[in-house]
C-alpha cells in the first residue's frame, strides 16, 4: 500500500499545473483551488487502484477535469462586466452599484500557477484574463476540451480518455469551441510587454500617480482606447477621457489614500491594493490587472474584492 509520503512525492509537483487548469474551466481561483484539493483527496484514496495504464500526470488531470465540471455544472458562469452590457464613454453617467449575486470572474496569482507547463508551451496566452474571460462564454465540457488540446497540447485520444468521451465528441466539441473562441485570440503585440526596466518604470509611474492622486499623470501611460473594468461594479468605461476622467472624479480624491504594491496575475503584471484609512491603517481593497499593448496600458481590470489580496505575493525589484 503506498504511503501519503510517497504518494505527495509522486503526485505534488503537478498541483500548479492543476490549479492553472482548473482555473480555466471554473473561472474562480478560490474554486480551483477546492476542486484541486478535492483531487488529491481523490487521487490518494484511489491511488491504489491505478495501475499505470496511462502516466500519472494524466490520470490526475482526468480525476481534476472530472470534478472542474462536476463544480462547473452547480455553478453559473463567470463573467466580466464586459460581457453583461455595452461600456461608456462618458464618466459622467450614473454608476451602477455592486452586483454581489453575479459570480464574477477571479484574476489568478502567477505564484500559485508558477509550475504550469502551459506557460512554456503556449507562452502566457493560456492564462491571460482575456483568454479566461472568454472561455467562460463557453459551455463547462467545451471549455475543458479546448484547454486539454490547444493549452495543454494533449492528443485528441488523451483528450477523450481524460473525459471518458469518443474521439468524435472531442472533435466536435473542440470545432464548436474554437469558432467561439476565434475572435478572442489574443494579439501576439498584446503578449509583448515592455523590457524589465521599462515595464517597472511604467508601474512606478502609474504607482505614484494613485499615490498623489494625480489623474492627470495617467495620460502619458494610457492608450486612447484604454478600457477600465471594475466588477463587481457592472458599469465600464472605454476610452482614456472616460477612464481619466472616473479616476479623477471618483478615486483619486486625496493624495496618500491609494497604496499599490506590483505583483502579478495570469501571466500580466498587477497590483494588489490597499485602502488608507485616516488611522493610518492599509486595508486591503482588491488587485488590479494591467494590459499592455504597444508599452501602454491597453486595460485595466480591477478587481474590487478585498478577499483577493493575501493571494497576491509582492514582486521585488
Amino acid at each position: 500500500m503506498t504511503t501519503a509520503p510517497e504518494f505527495s512525492t509522486l503526485a505534488e509537483p503537478f498541483r500548479p499545473e492543476l490549479l492553472a487548469h482548473c482555473y480555466r474551466i471554473l473561472g474562480s481561483i478560490h474554486d480551483a483551488q477546492d476542486v484541486v484539493q478535492e483531487t488529491y483527496v481523490r487521487a490518494w484514496r484511489g491511488f491504489d487502484g491505478f495501475e499505470g495504464r496511462s502516466s500519472l500526470r494524466r490520470w490526475l488531470y482526468a480525476i481534476a477535469t472530472r470534478t472542474s465540471l462536476s463544480a462547473a455544472g452547480a455553478r453559473a458562469r463567470r463573467p466580466l462586466p464586459s460581457a453583461l452590457e455595452a461600456p461608456r464613454d462618458d464618466h459622467r453617467v450614473v454608476v451602477a452599484d455592486g452586483d454581489p449575486t453575479v459570480p464574477w470572474l477571479q484574476p489568478a496569482p502567477d505564484a500559485l500557477l508558477g509550475g504550469d507547463p502551459a506557460a512554456i508551451v503556449a507562452g502566457r496566452a493560456g492564462v491571460r484574463l482575456a483568454f479566461v474571460a472568454a472561455l467562460q462564454l463557453l459551455p463547462a465540457r467545451q471549455r475543458a476540451v479546448l484547454t486539454l488540446r490547444d493549452v495543454l497540447g494533449f492528443s485528441v485520444a488523451e483528450t477523450a480518455e481524460v473525459l471518458d468521451t469518443t474521439v468524435a465528441a472531442v472533435d466536435g466539441a473542440l470545432r464548436r469551441a474554437r469558432a467561439h473562441l476565434a475572435a478572442a485570440a489574443p494579439d501576439p503585440d498584446d503578449l509583448a510587454e515592455p523590457a524589465d526596466d521599462a515595464l517597472r518604470a511604467l508601474l512606478d509611474r502609474y504607482v505614484d500617480a494613485f499615490a498623489r492622486a494625480d489623474a492627470t499623470a495617467l495620460v502619458e501611460l494610457l492608450r486612447l482606447d484604454v478600457e477600465l473594468e471594475m466588477p463587481p461594479t457592472p458599469t465600464w468605461f472605454t476610452g482614456r477621457d472616460a477612464v481619466v476622467g472616473f479616476f479623477a472624479r471618483r478615486v483619486l480624491r486625496r493624495p496618500g489614500a491609494w497604496v499599490m504594491t506590483p505583483t502579478r496575475a495570469n501571466g500580466q503584471p498587477a497590483l494588489a491594493v490597499h485602502r488608507r484609512h485616516d488611522d493610518g491603517r492599509d486595508v486591503p481593497y482588491g488587485v488590479q490587472v494591467l494590459t499592455l499593448v504597444g508599452g501602454r496600458i491597453g486595460r485595466i481590470t480591477a478587481f474590487n474584492d478585498p478577499a483577493l489580496v493575501p493571494l497576491f505575493a509582492p514582486v521585488g525589484p
